[in-house]
């Protein structure tokens, strides 16, 4: 099966994680198309419209030959990719609809009725990237991102979480205004008059590998209190760095649901009080947050893995 991935932009990098996993672990062919590049965060990419030299035959071919269009953040067949019309390639094609969350909150969010009803009237397929987008898209099922544990920056270095001089608390927010970073900031200021050692610092303003390297040598990451989880969660989980969250009763069942255990290896924290108490926690005990982090990536090797991910995937593709 051809398939070929069409969004905005490649919301943290997962079209081409996706077409990678893809590629490297199934009999599909996976390409990727973006209709704009972000520069600053220099993801790897396939094809990117800003990147090209006004020649689309290439993209030509791709929308001819390939089997399924899996369309990202907002994308439909309405689209026109330079002088080429979407839709006049839709004969014989599957459809698919992929939802990202926060990376399109601003339009779905008022409008996701308007795309159930859209979707149950022309009987596609729609995908969601965490389990809270189910509530505003009940068509839909749950797609849980993925992380390629085997690159060198997800690998975990347990050595340097104890006893460590300094020790970095870090958050990679895409929107602070959206992940409780005044919240983060305050509760270790607070906690810096009692653990000098701390240092608390925000990734941004960096490429994607400057962040994944930084947040491998942290010691702590909070990614956010929305009841969800984000890339970040999976990222440090992966790199074995405890992860602080306010996942609700809602998205832990469903994380349970794919895993098939009930143990989770987040840290839960749903306001800023338990935020602080659970810093204050891993600050003081270099033992738990080692422990923590083994079994952070231990669960994401046991029940997390690209294969897994992927099936729920080729299982969506094959009843397109």
């Amino acid at each position: 099966m051809n398939i070929l991935m069409i969004g905005q932009n490649d919301p943290a990098g997962m079209m081409i994680a996706f077409a990678n996993a893809l590629n490297r672990y199934t009999e599909h062919t996976a390409r990727v198309i973006s209709f704009r590049s972000l520069y600053a965060m220099d993801y790897e990419f396939d094809i990117e419209l800003p990147r090209i030299n006004e020649d689309f035959s290439e993209i030509e071919h791709l929308l001819k030959s390939s089997d399924v269009f899996h369309f990202h953040m907002l994308m439909d067949e309405n689209y026109q990719i330079g002088p080429l019309q979407i839709k006049d390639y839709l004969k014989g094609k599957a459809l698919l609809h992929h939802h990202h969350g926060t990376y399109d909150h601003q339009t779905f969010l008022a409008l996701a009725s308007d795309y159930n009803e859209k979707y149950k009237k022309l009987k596609r397929r729609a995908i969601v990237s965490t389990p809270d987008l189910l509530k505003l898209l009940p068509v839909a099922t749950w797609q849980p991102n993925l992380v390629p544990l085997d690159d060198t920056d997800l690998q975990p270095r347990f050595d340097h979480q104890v006893a460590p001089k300094k020790l970095n608390i870090v958050q990679a927010p895409t929107r602070k205004w959206h992940k409780q970073t005044a919240e983060f900031l305050r509760a270790c200021e607070r906690l810096k008059f009692k653990y000098p050692q701390i240092d608390c610092k925000l990734l941004e303003n960096m490429t994607y590998r400057q962040c994944l390297k930084a947040k491998r040598n942290s010691h702590i990451c909070f990614d956010h209190m929305n009841g969800w989880f984000g890339i970040s969660s999976l990222e440090s989980l992966a790199q074995g760095v405890p992860v602080i969250a306010g996942l609700d009763d809602w998205n832990i069942q469903a994380i349970q649901e794919f895993t098939g255990v009930a143990d989770i290896p987040w840290v839960v924290a749903r306001n800023e009080s338990e935020l602080e108490v659970e810093l204050e926690k891993l600050i003081k005990d270099d033992e738990l947050r080692v422990s923590i982090g083994v079994r952070s990536r231990n669960y994401l090797e046991s029940y997390w893995t690209e294969h897994h991910a992927l099936s729920v995937l080729q299982k969506t593709y094959q009843e397109l």
